[in-house]
């Protein structure tokens, strides 16, 4: 196996492919298919513990969205750890890394991102029907309605809905302008 790791060629397709399905969600790209277009010589047990070594260094570096000084400390370290990487793997880790940090930082960002927009407001009068309270009865109400969405979606957006009685509506600050 180890002729096969080294390779950087096979290892930046590894990497390639790992951050196309961690962070770009593209699912087609399996396990299997890394192994069987990348080392196909490995054997499905080797090639597991290498793969998620790989898969969490590569989480690690893009989780913490480390610069150049930082990842070349963090790859010595690996270097140095029992059961770590290489130096040519470092090597390789590092090429890729600078030359992919800025999509895989988009593309993190892009997922946590709540991206929900205000889309709409509607609101009306309307006079209680029930309560607890008798007196309440028959008393004016202000109720809003606000429509929230990702932008470009059309379906299925998220609303809330607020109910305001003459006291809520008289002690808040929009009653004194």
């Amino acid at each position: 196996m180890a002729g096969e790791v080294e390779s950087s060629k096979a290892l930046s397709g590894l990497l390639n492919g790992l951050a196309q399905n961690a962070f770009h969600g593209h699912s087609g790209i399996t396990e299997e298919l890394l192994r069987s277009q990348l080392y196909p010589e490995v054997p499905a047990e080797e090639f597991r513990p290498f793969l998620a070594k790989m898969r969490g260094i590569l989480k690690s570096v893009a989780s913490a969205d480390m610069d150049f000084n930082q990842l070349e400390a963090f790859l010595t370290a690996q270097t140095k750890k029992q059961g770590g990487i290489t130096g040519e793997q470092a090597a390789v880790i590092s090429k890729f890394w600078k030359s992919h940090k800025i999509k895989i930082r988009e593309s993190l960002v892009s997922q946590s991102r709540w991206d929900n927009g205000f889309r709409g407001l509607s609101w009306r009068v309307d006079a209680k029907s029930q309560s607890r309270h008798s007196a309440q009865i028959h008393t004016p109400v202000a109720i809003i309605e606000l429509e929230f969405g990702k932008s470009g979606q059309t379906c299925n957006p998220s609303t809330g809905e607020v109910e305001a009685g003459r006291s809520e509506v008289q002690g808040s600050s929009l009653a004194a302008q």
